[in-house]
This record gives C-alpha cells, structure tokens and sequence, in this order.
C-alpha cells in the first residue's frame, strides 16, 4: 500500500515537472534572456543585501559596479590583444 502511495507521488511530481518544462520550452530563448538580465541587474543594483543598512547596501552596489567594469576591461584588453596577432 505504501509503495502504491509513494508511485503515485512520483509520478505527480513527474508531471509537474514536466509541465514546468513544457511552459519555459514554449516562452522560447527570449524569457531566458529576460531572466538572465534580471538576475544581473538585481545583481548590480544589490536586491539581495539589507536596504537598511547603507554602508553595506552602496559599499556593495560599488563594489559589483567596479567589478563588472573591470570585466568589460579585461575582455576588451583580450580582445585588443588577440586582433593585434600575438
């Protein structure tokens, strides 16, 4: 009897799992863009840390902010480097 239970429980989870597959699938590329640029821009903007307090609130919104600049250096350098035929 509870194996039958335990059966009828996975094979729920299965079709909602499924079903969740089947939904993302037919939002297509574009809703992973969105979501991938939501993510970075709550990353940026520093959603994720306490709003009441400031210090940490800023020192991390610059801190993300300087190293996503140092990012866009660097692929820049790289590409720089890399067309110059070293």
């Amino acid at each position: 009897m509870a194996g039958s239970e335990r059966h009828d429980e996975e094979r729920a989870e299965s079709r909602r799992i499924l079903e969740r597959v089947s939904q993302e699938a037919e939002a297509g590329g574009r809703g992973a863009i969105d979501r991938a640029a939501n993510r970075a821009r709550d990353h940026l903007t520093a959603s994720d840390v306490d709003q009441s307090d400031w210090a940490e609130y800023w020192g991390t919104r610059i801190g993300r902010t300087i190293g996503a600049l140092f990012l866009v250096f660097l692929i820049f350098w790289l590409v720089m480097y890399l067309a110059q035929g070293h």
